[in-house]
């Protein structure tokens, strides 16, 4: 078996063992609420004029009962979707009515609204970005579900742009097989603590 697909193999069965933890994870929207709380008193938020936000999909950390208060806060808060071509498009959001159920159930930018000039944001722009994942490692590698959408977002991402992810404890295991093109994390928020990732350095 070539190293590659030693990687794959060894990702694989970390990403189902990461699934069932965070399935299995009790008390979600409680530690959901600890973990956004603790990523929104981070230094880099604070002085972070646009903000990536994800919107949580089935059993990630929840960030939709926050998004709310993020609108609030004064700063441009931007959410990523899928277009048709499988690449993450940024949208400007300003009220929690420009989202819907989509396909899949998950919360997203109201169709209609997508091409309008004022709501489209280059990932250039972006001062923080709020990063989900399957499993990540103390190093800050992170696995997400293989299909590589945040990677191709974040290959475009300023350098100088901190890349903090958001996960469950039961996420972070003690190495992540990582491959040449793979992201590392500047900074994991679970809800016991922060984890200084090696970023992109």
């Amino acid at each position: 078996m070539s190293f590659d697909a030693a990687v794959q193999e060894r990702k694989n069965e970390l990403r189902k063992q990461a699934h069932a933890n965070r399935n299995a994870q009790e008390n979600k929207d409680e530690l959901s609420r600890r973990i956004v709380g603790a990523f929104m008193a981070l230094p880099e938020y604070a002085e972070a004029q646009t903000v990536m936000f994800y919107i949580d999909v089935r059993s990630e950390v929840r960030t939709r009962h926050d998004l709310e208060l993020a609108l609030q806060s004064g700063k441009r808060i931007v959410v990523p979707w899928c277009n048709a071509d499988g690449e993450l498009e940024l949208f400007h959001l300003t009220s929690m009515e420009e989202l819907e159920l989509g396909m899949y159930r998950i919360l997203e930018p109201r169709p209609e609204l997508r091409p309008l000039p004022e709501k489209q944001v280059p990932v250039e722009e972006l001062d923080l970005i709020m990063v989900p994942g399957v499993g990540f490692d103390p190093r800050g590698a992170r696995m997400g579900h293989g299909k590589g959408y945040y990677d191709k977002l974040l290959e475009h991402a300023r350098k100088d742009t901190p890349l903090i992810a958001l996960a469950f404890e039961c996420q972070v295991f003690e190495e992540i097989p990582v491959a040449g093109h793979d992201v590392f994390m500047d900074k994991i928020v679970t809800e016991d603590r922060i984890i200084e990732g090696r970023g992109r350095r």
